[in-house]
C-alpha cells in the first residue's frame, strides 16, 4: 500500500521510535512534534531488559500490528533485532547513528568500568565526564543541550544503565540480519559522530538491498538532538516515500 493511500485510510502512520543508551522520549521531542500531523507516535522502553533480544520482544509486545520503525544507536540495534524477530510487522525502517559491528574488548572493558563507577555512587559522572564528548558535537557542548542529555540519563537511572550496557556486551550479530531486510531503509548518521562514525553506516547500507544513506551535517552521535530539524525533515521524507 502506498503511503498516501495509507494516510487516507488510516489518517496517520503508526511510528515506533527507539532511543539510545541512557536516553528516553526526550531524545525524540522535536521529531514527535514535527511528525505529529502524519504519524501516530510511540516511544519504546529499552530500560527493562538486559539483552537486545529481550528488549526487542518487549517492544513488539506493546507495538501496533504494523508500524514504521526508527531507532538511534542502541535503539538501532534493537530495531535490527526486531527485523530478525518480526520483519513482517515493519513497514519501513530508519537506523540512526547505529553500530552494526560486534563489541570490541575495549568497549566491553569500558562498559564494565562505567557499571563499576555507578556502583560506587558516581552514576552522574558516567554521562557528564565520560560519555558527553562523544554524544554531542563540540560546537554544542556549552549549550543547554548538555544538561538535557544529563537529565535524560538521570531519568533512565543507574539500574537501567547496567541492563543496557550488559545488553550491548552480548548483542547478536547484526550482519546476519541486514541482508534479509526487504523493506525500505533510511540510514542516517551525524557527520561528526565519533561513536558510530559514517563508515559504520556505510557498512549497513552496503548490506541492505533497499537502503540509502543520509549524512546529517552539524550533528554528532545524538543527531536527533544535535540537529533536530534536519533529522525531522529526513524522517518525514522517509515516512512518505513510496
Amino acid at each position: 500500500m502506498k503511503q498516501e493511500d495509507y494516510l487516507k485510510r488510516n489518517n496517520k502512520i503508526p511510528l515506533l521510535l527507539l532511543p539510545g543508551t541512557l536516553c528516553n522520549e526526550k531524545l525524540w521531542e522535536h521529531q514527535m512534534s514535527y511528525l505529529a500531523d502524519i504519524a501516530s507516535i510511540t516511544v519504546g522502553d529499552l530500560t527493562q531488559n538486559n539483552t537486545i533480544e529481550g528488549m526487542a520482544s518487549n517492544v513488539l509486545d506493546k507495538a501496533p500490528e504494523r508500524f514504521a520503525l526508527a531507532g538511534l544507536s542502541l535503539g538501532g540495534m534493537v530495531a535490527i533485532e526486531i527485523m530478525r524477530q518480526a520483519p513482517e510487522r515493519v513497514m519501513r525502517l530508519a537506523l540512526l547513528d547505529t553500530n552494526p559491528r560486534s563489541p570490541t574488548d575495549v568497549q566491553i572493558e569500558t562498559w564494565l568500568k562505567f557499571i563499576q563507577i555507578s556502583k560506587e555512587g558516581n552514576f552522574t559522572s558516567v554521562t557528564k565526564d565520560y560519555l558527553m564528548p562523544g554524544l554531542i558535537r563540540r560546537a554544542n557542548q556549552d549549550t543547554s543541550l548538555v544538561q538535557k542529555v544529563i537529565n535524560m540519563a538521570e531519568e533512565v537511572g543507574a539500574d537501567a544503565m547496567e541492563r543496557q550496557m550488559t545488553a550491548l556486551m552480548y548483542r547478536p550479530d547484526a550482519f546476519e540480519v541486514l541482508p534479509t531486510i526487504s523493506c525500505f531503509v533510511s540510514v542516517m548518521v551525524g557527520e561528526e559522530d565519533s561513536v558510530c562514525p559514517v563508515a559504520m553506516s556505510n557498512e549497513i547500507v552496503h548490506q541492505i538491498p533497499n537502503s540509502e544513506l543520509t549524512v546529517i551535517k552539524n550533528a554528532g552521535h545524538l543527531s536527533s538532538l544535535d540537529n533536530p530539524l534536519e533529522v525531522s525533515r529526513k524522517l518525514k521524507v522517509w515516512l512518505l516515500k513510496n
